[in-house]
């Protein structure tokens, strides 16, 4: 395999002349700092190579055949993440600041040696790769892939599978989507009743296939499952040993409707009786804004606070209908309290508020009192050292002075959010929607798995551009960059998820990584050949380049 089919494609890269023989006799050199990174290592190249590689320390730096992970201060203008490859005849030597540098370092020497590497038992053959100088570093520092296991439940194993995914193509930021209407995910142990009840639906609302008759259908099935506090542990190691922040997502005030199941004293109408969501779409049962629902949720991010270590904390914020707050006697109450409506407002006011073009809609002070709620939750995180993360919605009534905004209704609300100096995510459906078609669905002989509402090709994701040409130059700092959503209504199990997200999360992976002047979606396809190679030595179920093979 030669340097030049990597992905994604590094910043800075010469060929050279020959090239390197891994053997049994080859040795890691390493030492300090480097010493863990030298390990994993030998671990990834050990279960194909069948060669149990000795670590030496750096005293036998001057040995040929040797793989060299060093830690190079003088390297720090690549930053925390870059790294430079030398490989010869004689040996490799990765280079770098940090040691995420060392890792990322590593998996591109992976990625040039032949995808057989990738196995997990011994191959017969031969290792060798491509004498080369690379200097490399990610254009942006947040380069994600979210996953709703909410909607539908995916396994701890796949999880930590995706994580070594992502990781093997420098993605550094996963975002687990842990709580919504249709299922809570998280064991918190001071109230256990969100996964008694809460993790647990009486059926699923079926996939509309063309021709269905009107209506909706359900497939009669129980579904449901969590993460117990120990399960999450070990995602969140897993991911730190490969450089991976995970992102814990735990939705509020919308989104709500399973933990309103399990403990209804949360809702608006307490005597009513709830079952956790079936539906998809979005429900119109919140969080109600009493000082003690604002405590429990508080509560529930002391826990969260322990298992993820994240800066960020994600608390949704999207999709929260305000018609049962428009008809509450207690959330009115709250408005008239905060000052938010005059002491003269009634519920009918709400209702009956028009915009100003006369047509109906929310009251400005039901967007306030929303985001009163998010307030009252960046406060806590201040507090805690960490920074509230929420979709753009949190805009609406005013935006939190901590929060960090993630961009989906298109690219306006992460425009306004840096515009006032605060850090944006931008993630516009059209572009990082993975739930998206990958091929139109109304041209000949479309078969492909259930996909919503538009289509999303490999080469958009590729396309598209984090920074928005309308943003200020001054301001493109508050861009941290983008992700990819897996929304999983239409993926019930993890064969589903890999399909719609192979190989489109490689071109988002290149898109984040690679220096915007470097980028080439034709070569980038020359590249791809090889990258699907390493996917199928994993048993990855990825859509073909030249069709649906689905499923495999």
């Amino acid at each position: 395999m030669q340097a030049q089919e990597v992905v994604p494609r590094p910043a800075r890269m010469e060929r050279g002349a020959g090239e390197f023989a891994l053997t049994p006799a080859t040795r890691i050199v390493a030492s300090g700092g480097a010493l863990a990174e030298a390990s994993m290592l030998r671990d990834y190249l050990r279960p194909a190579t069948g060669f149990d590689l000795p670590i030496v320390a750096d005293n036998a730096a001057n040995a040929a055949n040797a793989i060299r992970l060093k830690l190079d201060p003088k390297l720090s203008a690549l930053g925390k993440e870059g790294y430079r490859l030398v490989s010869a005849a004689r040996g490799v030597t990765i280079s770098a600041a940090d040691t995420a540098g060392l890792f990322y370092g590593a998996q591109t020497l992976r990625q040039m040696l032949p995808a057989d590497i990738y196995r997990k038992a011994k191959v017969q053959r031969s290792w060798t790769l491509a004498a080369v100088k690379i200097e490399d570093q990610p254009r942006f520092g947040w380069r994600g892939s979210h996953l709703d296991t909410a909607r539908h439940f995916m396994p701890k194993t796949f999880l930590l599978k995706h994580l070594e995914l992502l990781a093997q193509n420098k993605m550094n930021v996963f975002h687990w989507h842990l709580t919504d209407d249709q299922g809570w995910r998280i064991e918190i142990k001071r109230y256990p009743l969100l996964t008694q009840v809460g993790a647990w639906r009486s059926e699923t609302q079926l996939t509309p296939r063309p021709g269905d008759p009107p209506g909706l259908r359900y497939d009669g099935q129980p579904h449901g499952g969590f993460y117990t506090q120990d399960d999450i542990r070990e995602v969140v190691a897993y991911a730190a040993a490969r450089h991976i922040t995970v992102v814990p997502e735990i939705e509020m005030p919308g989104h709500a409707r399973a933990a309103i199941a399990a403990y209804p004293e949360l809702g608006n109408n307490p005597d009513k009786k709830l079952s956790v969501g079936r539906d998809w779409g979005v429900i119109p049962e919140v969080f109600n804004a009493e000082e003690s629902t604002v405590r429990f949720l508080q509560q529930v991010l002391d826990e969260v606070l322990v298992l993820f270590p994240s800066q960020y904390i994600h608390v949704g914020g999207d999709e929260c209908p305000k018609i049962e707050w428009a008809h509450s006697p207690a959330a009115l109450a709250r408005m008239k309290q905060l000052k938010l409506v005059s002491a003269s407002t009634t519920l009918q006011d709400l209702q009956d508020y028009k915009d100003a073009q006369g047509k109906p809609a929310e009251h400005p002070a039901l967007h306030q009192l929303q985001s009163w709620i998010i307030g009252q939750m960046d406060g806590y995180l201040t507090q805690h050292g960490r920074r509230l993360l929420g979709w753009d919605e949190i805009l609406e009534g005013g935006l939190a002075p901590g929060a960090t905004v993630m961009s989906w209704r298109g690219e306006e609300g992460g425009l306004k959010a840096a515009s006032a100096g605060h850090d944006v995510v931008m993630t516009p459906e059209r572009d990082t929607y993975f739930d998206y078609y990958q091929a139109d669905p109304s041209s000949p002989g479309f078969r492909e798995p259930p996909g919503a509402r538009q289509v999303t090709t490999l080469q958009r994701v590729y396309a598209y551009e984090p920074v928005p040409a309308r943003l200020s130059p001054a301001l493109a700092h508050h861009v941290l960059g983008s992700q990819a959503q897996l929304w999983t209504e239409y993926m019930p199990d993890s064969r589903h998820v890999e399909y719609m997200a192979w190989p489109r999360l490689l071109a988002m992976a290149e898109n984040l990584w690679t220096p915007k002047a470097l980028k080439d979606y034709p070569q980038f396809q020359q590249r791809l050949a090889p990258a699907l190679q390493r996917l199928d030595a994993q048993d990855v179920n990825y859509r073909p380049a030249d069709g649906p093979r689905w499923p495999r």
